[in-house]
């Protein structure tokens, strides 16, 4: 599915930033079933796909170990998007097995602040698939102190999850585009239709 930062009706002012941007890269890698490819299934599609990014260090040797801790910090990551997006089935033990997955990874994979004239910045000082997953950490960090870490979301239409920015107005997004709520409501609409006509007529 296509981002809805694109597609949403009545957008507000906010902007994509490049924490965000790193954040949505990362996350929107997984399978979904409806043609979407799982891009860290092995150490070489984790290599590939990381020498496309330069923000990830380029060209970087990962192994197989490197591509499934890739998909935990990934997946740990979408399940809070999705608890952003008020999905039921991803509160709880997921988010509490999530947000202790990442808690883990941030002891892992540490952070220095950068002072510069022009600023400060979180950056990883480690070096290979460790500073992958710092910078990734860093971008998490860096956004997540703003107002809107809650409008970074994924998209709550099974088993799309698609991670997306909502620049809704009233911060009210579910979906990562029109065609996934579409899917919903019609399902829903669809399982009440059979519930109805299950349901034996009254004396």
């Amino acid at each position: 599915m296509s981002s809805a930062t694109a597609g949403s009706p009545k957008l507000g002012p906010r902007a994509v930033t490049p924490a965000v941007e790193t954040v949505l890269a990362f996350v929107n890698t997984r399978a979904d079933g409806s043609g979407r490819r799982e891009v860290f299934g092995d150490g070489n599609s984790f290599a590939a796909w990381l020498a496309e990014y330069d923000e990830f260090g380029g060209e970087t040797v990962a192994t197989d170990a490197d591509a499934a801790a890739a998909r935990e910090l990934r997946d740990a990551l979408v399940t809070v998007l999705l608890a952003h997006s008020g999905d039921e089935e991803s509160l709880g033990e997921p988010l509490q097995h999530a947000e202790r997955h990442l808690r883990r990874a941030g002891s892992l994979y540490p952070l220095a602040t950068v002072v510069t004239a022009g600023g400060v910045e979180l950056a990883s000082q480690q070096a290979g698939v460790e500073r992958v997953f710092g910078t990734v950490l860093a971008a998490v960090t860096t956004f997540a102190q703003s107002s809107d870490w809650g409008r970074v979301k994924a998209c709550r239409n099974p088993p799309c999850h698609f991670g997306f920015f909502d620049r809704t107005r009233n911060g009210g997004g579910l979906y990562c585009s029109p065609g996934c709520g579409s899917q919903v409501s019609m399902r829903n609409y669809r399982r009440r239709q059979r519930q109805e006509s299950q349901t034996p007529p009254q004396a």
